[in-house]
């Protein structure tokens, strides 16, 4: 069994949001990826970003310059 870690998960009210929000971590090698709003989060369009959370500050100011929107940041305990 995988032990779970903590992670930040960035939730989104639309898809175009979510895959603009992937779209641009990718291209430029940040950290994490796009996986189904966890049960944990009641929120979003059902999609969100799971990144480690010693990363959460530099996904979050990343996004922030590049004009991205997201609906919710939650740190959750996931595998």
């Amino acid at each position: 069994m995988r032990e779970k870690k903590p992670h930040i998960v960035l939730s989104f009210n639309t898809t175009t949001q979510a895959m603009a929000a992937e779209k641009y971590l990718k291209e430029n090698d940040l950290p994490g990826r796009l996986i189904p709003v966890p049960r944990e989060i009641t929120a979003g369009c059902g999609l969100a970003w799971k990144a480690p959370l010693e990363d959460k500050d530099l996904v979050l100011n990343a996004m922030t310059e590049a004009g991205l929107v997201w609906e919710a940041a939650t740190e959750l305990m996931l595998v």
